[in-house]
């Protein structure tokens, strides 16, 4: 009879175990669902029903994207560390938070997470064009020139690239490579 019981009370327990991972599953396709058809109040809202010690790393992102777009910078850095205190690896959120920081004209941290990013993710081409873009900003061009040419390596269709590493050559006296990926650039524009 006991063993009858455990049986049962293991049974019980796998089935609740598996209904509460099934909500949990429906909350999270709900969420994304909301968030992807641009129902940002009501992605949040439900986001707010989520525990916090519960909520996933992409639910934490998610929260940060969205306090981005209502520009609330501070609270969406918030929830971007969020994230990365739930999976310190979660290089999407240390993107967002490098691209916050490089908005907010902090490059050199920018340029500290677009390094961590790539250390987790090293095909990310528009990581290695922000970190860029960072590079510019510290006035530190050579590195970016060559993360302008990593970002075209893993992305060659992208003409932002081309453009900014265009602007490098010339900024770096190069006028023949300067003109070279400008060519580059208008030729992709021209075809879009």
């Amino acid at each position: 009879m006991k063993k009858l019981f455990i049986i049962t009370a293991l049974i019980i327990f796998s089935f609740s175990q598996a209904a509460f991972a099934e909500a949990d599953s429906d909350t999270e396709v709900r969420i994304n669902s909301l968030y992807a058809a641009n129902r940002l109040d009501d992605a949040f809202n439900l986001l707010l029903s989520v525990p916090q010690e519960e909520r996933s790393a992409q639910q934490w992102l998610i929260m940060g994207n969205i306090m981005m777009d209502s520009d609330k910078a501070g609270d969406a850095e918030f929830m971007y560390n969020s994230a990365l205190n739930v999976d310190p690896k979660y290089y999407k959120a240390l993107y967002n938070l490098a691209n916050l920081h490089l908005q907010n004209g902090q490059p050199n941290m920018a340029i500290q997470e677009y390094k961590q990013v790539l250390k987790y993710k090293k095909d990310f081409a528009h990581a290695y064009y922000n970190l860029g873009c960072a590079y510019i900003k510290t006035g530190e061009l050579r590195k970016a020139k060559n993360a302008f040419l990593d970002a075209i390596y893993f992305k060659p269709t992208v003409a932002d690239f081309y453009y900014n590493l265009a602007y490098v050559y010339k900024k770096l006296n190069n006028t023949k490579s300067a003109q070279l990926y400008l060519d580059y650039y208008n030729k992709i524009v021209n075809n879009n």
